[in-house]
């Protein structure tokens, strides 16, 4: 396999001229890193199904765990133009490795930012800001997916305690993570937040193999029989679903910008083939269907781009709505498979060999239209949001 890293970046409509300084150094200081320490090592991970684990910190330093998180709790706090750069960085290596950092700052960072008590800001925060510690995110159950409200996990009080018994499924960074943000009902059926540390008594995180997809990804589920959480863990700010939903939408913020990274890179290595590649003497790229192939590549990765920085700016004033985030992840991840195969087809055999990360990236996406809300449910709600009228019920 090649391991030099030879990426450039497409950009068919200088959308580079909408970017600051700041964020071209944000990008340029990321891929470098990517490209020195990530890019090298990943294929041999996903072929072994293994985690790369000391990288975690290494992301931390690098200010890619929660780049968004206010300066006084370590992060850097940088815009989310920032954020969705670094996610498309990293994703356009892989998948699995987005999903880690995003997990972290979006599904775990965020959540105690926004609901936690000071003492937990200050505590946890800088932690997982460095990556000296790793978080989780527990909300899918395994029979509660697209429904997270049915959610069965719960938690009574007893003195100074939480008494927590349920379980949750298919949650990234579990077998390794130091704390997981759950959410549980109370004993008045309120979904609520609760910080679980690893060593709790009752607590495990089974994980979770023989997978296809996200192969250098850690998986699996959060298991709690009478556990005893501190009632100082809960997150005294989350009541209701609303809490871990407006989660996700940070979540899917970082999706929608990373997807579009693996697509990037699926584009990038099938022109790079096409133009190497010579049959019926001449270069591939110079046959009309593969030249078809690549045309509409580069034209929908450049309406992908022209979403995820509108949307970046609407979130920057405040504005973006969940609807808005939610069309932009379906669209990303679609672009990016539909991608993924078309590129795997210019590279013919070699296309699923693991001399080029096509298969790689098209198995990871595989995942990644199914996490953090569906495919088909994401079409739902922007039919909700146009029409008013709810389908999931």
């Amino acid at each position: 396999m090649n391991n030099k890293d030879n990426y450039q970046s497409p950009d068919y409509y200088l959308l580079d001229d909408l970017l600051t300084e700041e964020h071209k150094l944000i990008r340029a200081t990321t891929r470098s890193f990517l490209s020195a320490e990530v890019y090298p090592i990943i294929e041999q991970h996903a072929q072994n199904h293994t985690f790369p684990f000391h990288l975690v910190e290494r992301f931390g330093s690098m200010g890619l765990l929660g780049p968004t998180t206010p300066i006084e709790y370590g992060g850097a706090g940088l815009d989310s133009i920032s954020y969705g750069i670094m996610m498309q960085e990293i994703e356009r290596v892989d998948s699995g490795m987005r999903s880690m950092a995003s997990v972290q700052g979006s599904l775990v960072m965020f959540p105690i930012l926004k609901y936690g008590s000071e003492e937990q800001k200050k505590y946890w925060l800088p932690l997982l800001a460095s990556g000296k510690k790793l978080g989780c995110f527990g909300l899918t159950e395994p029979d509660h997916g697209s429904n997270p409200s049915g959610m069965t996990t719960h938690f009574k009080e007893e003195d100074e305690y939480y008494i927590l018994n349920g379980s949750k499924m298919w949650i990234t960074n579990a077998p390794l993570a130091d704390v997981a943000v759950v959410w549980a009902k109370d004993s008045n059926g309120r979904i609520k937040g609760l910080l679980v540390e690893r060593g709790m008594e009752g607590f495990s995180t089974p994980e979770i193999g023989h997978k296809w997809s996200l192969r250098a990804s850690s998986t699996g589920e959060l298991v709690f029989q009478d556990v005893r959480v501190p009632k100082k863990n809960q997150l005294p700010l989350a009541d209701g679903l609303s809490a871990p939903l407006s989660c996700l939408d940070s979540a899917r913020y970082g999706i929608a910008w990373g997807a579009l990274g693996a697509a990037m890179d699926c584009y990038h290595t099938a022109r790079t083939y096409a133009l190497e590649r010579i049959q019926f003497g001449k270069p591939i790229a110079g046959f009309q269907l593969v030249q078809k192939k690549l045309a509409e590549m580069i034209t929908e990765i450049t309406k992908g781009q022209l979403m995820v920085w509108r949307l970046g700016m609407l979130k920057n004033e405040g504005r973006a709505t969940t609807a808005q985030i939610s069309m932009a992840k379906r669209n990303s991840v679609e672009t990016a498979l539909t991608i993924a195969r078309e590129a795997r087809q210019i590279l013919g055999g070699m296309g699923i060999t693991g001399d080029f990360p096509i298969m790689r990236h098209m198995m990871n996406l595989e995942s990644v239209i199914t996490y953090e809300g569906t495919h088909d449910i994401h079409l739902l709600i922007t039919g909700h949001d146009i029409t008013g009228w709810n389908a999931f019920k």
